[in-house]
């Protein structure tokens, strides 16, 4: 008997490793590849992945990151494996899909679904999965299909298990479920693959198996609710985007449904955001599709009797797989297209394994001398889904070129441009940045971000009055978005308008109470407004929320000083150049306070010396402020003649850049350096 099964059992060793390297082959591309879109929110500017208990807030309720902390568990491990290297992450994705098409091939297999294997390679290869692959933030979409084919296998081996106790498989699928709904939480479908599995297996749905599904529907019932406060909450799934009606998300599900298949059945133009459809129900023709789909279901239904449950047990695990994803649930991603590649990862399985099947029997019924078209055909199939499969993973090598690739699918793109301009943005190229934001704005006028990114384009670029105006239009389309109100308060401050910034400033913390940014920028504008003891309040906030912030640090130095509590002050500049020892500004305060504070305990005249001089190397000697501190430390440390060449020089550019104030305390502290005596009003320069 053994012998008889060592060839069967080494044949799918064969199949299983040719099915593994087939897929690392057409993923090949995908390794060398970097982050793209928002795995930058997701991994590289994650803070949960750093923070101390980044571990504990990914499993708690209140996590600041969409509620996958499966997901967000393997993105912390491998942090500390590889840390910001892609080519780890890229790796494990693509070894996930690899297990699930094995997974697949063995779930189908106990199914005795004819052609397991080669639906499972299409699985594999086909390219309309480069997108939960090759995009590493699509982790949650492999890994929850992995624990998502696991469950569907355990509940298999429990529903024919021959012996008097098959509980464990039982206990065992639903601790995978968990899992799976912890990776993405669209895993709520999965109670309707259970029921199918019963019905193509023949086995009765009773009461008794009901209550065994129960659970699981109830595991899925409460994750589905949470994930779709969070969207509605977090995500900003609401407003003019969403605003559909019933009738227009039946029309959005029927043509979605065909959409989903006409790409598995010809996966041409190929792209990360699809245009995003105008649906009316005033408009007739689109109510074609759903004729269409209703024809198809009756079709489907009347064969039934020559087909067996095949075909409709394919078709309904496609339509209630995908359905979380069809319109009826709003996701912030229809903002930009009503579909997705990645939305259909699992759902496909559903017509690919109907479509092996049936090309393993009428394949199966030629003569046995034509027998050799099988393997040619299928394995022509196979090479010709594989190159797609590779040429698709090279639209996923960097940002640019994906966002570029998706221009010529899509020139509409709201995603494409966006990307361009924060890639022309983040390499000083605020002008390039506009441009692409406001092609972006011509189709899509009402998209949320893009009036804000376009704020800080004209920030950078000086011009305050266009800055102001688009973060004015930011808040009309997204009233609750935080950072439009400070970054209109920054832009109100830059002009000097003290009192509406720190109106805006208030509005921003009404939102989010937790914006560090924030507080400390409330803080510095009380400050100038002389609130000394409210700029500290929120200056310590500001520290407390982000001690390693640089700004909050120097802030409350400054507001301590204000006040005449030097230690106070000192503890804080200190912090601030131990946090960042190029921060000139940090190092010149700090420096200003040893060199010239009346109380002799505080003053450390060579220490004063070197922050100074660092100061000034950082500030390439042309602050006049920075060159004042360098002269009382020269003062301080005796050397009078290079304080009076130092302090006469900071005067001419103080008159340079018509600093009256300045200026008059300059010359002061010129005629004590020339009567050989040091600075010791410290004040002079906070009040």
């Amino acid at each position: 008997m053994n012998d008889e099964k060592a060839p069967e059992n080494r044949n799918r060793w064969l199949f299983g490793l040719f099915l593994v390297i087939a897929t690392l082959i057409a993923y090949g591309p995908a390794l060398p590849a970097g982050f793209v879109c928002d795995d930058t929110v997701n991994i590289t500017e994650n803070p949960l992945l750093t923070a101390r208990d980044g571990l504990r807030q990914i499993w708690s309720l209140d996590s600041p990151m969409p509620y996958f902390p499966l997901t967000y568990t393997t993105f912390y491990a491998e942090y500390r494996v590889w840390g910001l290297n892609p080519a780890g992450y890229h790796l494990v994705n693509i070894l996930l899909h690899a297990a699930n098409a094995l997974l697949l091939w063995r779930v189908l297999t106990l199914l005795r679904v004819p052609g397991a294997w080669l639906a499972a390679a299409i699985f594999a290869l086909h390219p309309v999965q480069v997108e939960s692959v090759a995009w590493i933030t699509e982790r949650k979409n492999v890994l929850m299909g992995l624990f998502f084919l696991l469950t569907l296998w355990a509940w298999i081996k429990f529903v024919n298990e021959q012996r008097k106790c098959p509980w464990g498989f039982y206990i065992l699928s639903l601790v995978f479920y968990a899992l799976a709904l912890f990776a993405k939480t669209t895993a709520c479908t999965l109670p309707a693959a259970l029921l199918l599995i019963l019905r193509l297996e023949k086995k009765p749905i009773n009461w008794r198996r009901l209550a065994q599904v129960a659970p699981f529907v109830a595991m899925g019932i409460a994750m589905g609710l949470m994930a779709m406060w969070w969207e509605r909450h977090h995500q900003d799934a609401k407003g003019k985007p969403f605003e559909i009606g019933l009738t227009e998300r039946v029309l959005i599900a029927s043509r979605a449904l065909w959409f989903y298949a006409s790409k598995l059945l010809w996966p041409a133009n190929l792209t990360i955001e699809y245009p995003r459809w105008t649906i009316s129900a005033s408009d007739g023709g689109a109510y074609g599709w759903v004729a269409a789909t209703a024809a198809l279901g009756v079709v489907i239904w009347r064969v039934r009797r020559w087909t067996g449950r095949a075909v409709e047990v394919a078709a309904v695990f496609f339509v209630a797989t995908l359905s979380p994803m069809l319109g009826f649930f709003m996701h912030h991603m229809y903002m930009y297209s009503f579909v997705a590649d990645h939305f259909q990862y699992l759902a496909c399985i559903g017509p690919i394994a109907l479509a092996a099947a049936g090309t393993q029997n009428g394949l199966g019924r030629i003569t046995a001398e034509k027998r050799v078209l099988q393997p040619v055909l299928c394995g022509a199939l196979l090479i010709i889904l594989g190159v797609l499969t590779w040429k698709q993973c090279e639209t996923y090598a960097d940002a640019e070129t994906l966002w570029k690739a998706t221009l010529l699918e899509n020139p509409d793109s709201l995603l494409a441009h966006g990307g361009l301009a924060a890639a022309a943005f983040s390499k000083g190229q605020p002008d390039e940045a506009i441009a692409h934001y406001e092609k972006a704005l011509e189709t899509h006028p009402n998209a949320i971000s893009i009036h804000y990114d376009l704020g800080l384009c004209f920030f950078k670029l000086g011009r305050m009055d266009e800055a102001i105006a688009n973060y004015k239009k930011e808040i009309e389309v997204n009233p609750n978005y935080a950072m439009a109100h400070n970054d209109l308060g920054l832009a109100l401050a830059t002009k000097g308008e003290l009192d509406e910034a720190i109106a805006e400033y208030r509005k921003a913390l009404a939102i989010d109470p937790e914006l560090g940014a924030t507080h400390d920028n409330l803080g510095g504008a009380l400050l100038k407004k002389g609130k000394v003891d409210e700029a500290i309040a929120h200056l310590q906030k500001a520290a407390k929320i982000d001690p390693r912030f640089i700004g909050e640090q120097d802030s409350l130095g400054i507001a301590f000083a204000k006040k005449g509590q030097l230690t106070e002050a000192i503890t804080h500049f200190q912090k601030a150049v131990e946090d960042n020892s190029h921060d000139a500004e940090a190092c010149n305060n700090l420096a200003w306070l040893l060199a010239t504070a009346s109380d002799a305990s505080l003053r450390d005249g060579p220490k004063a010396l070197a922050l100074a001089q660092q100061a000034g190397q950082l500030a390439a000697h042309e602050d006049p402020t920075i060159l004042q501190t360098l002269a009382a430390a020269e003062a301080e440390t005796g050397n009078y003649r290079e304080a009076i060449t130092t302090a006469q020089r900071a005067l001419e550019l103080s008159v340079k850049q018509t600093n009256s104030p300045l200026e008059g305390r300059l010359q002061t502290e010129i005629k004590l350096y020339e009567a050989g005596r040091p600075a010791r009003d410290s004040s002079s320069r906070w009040n």
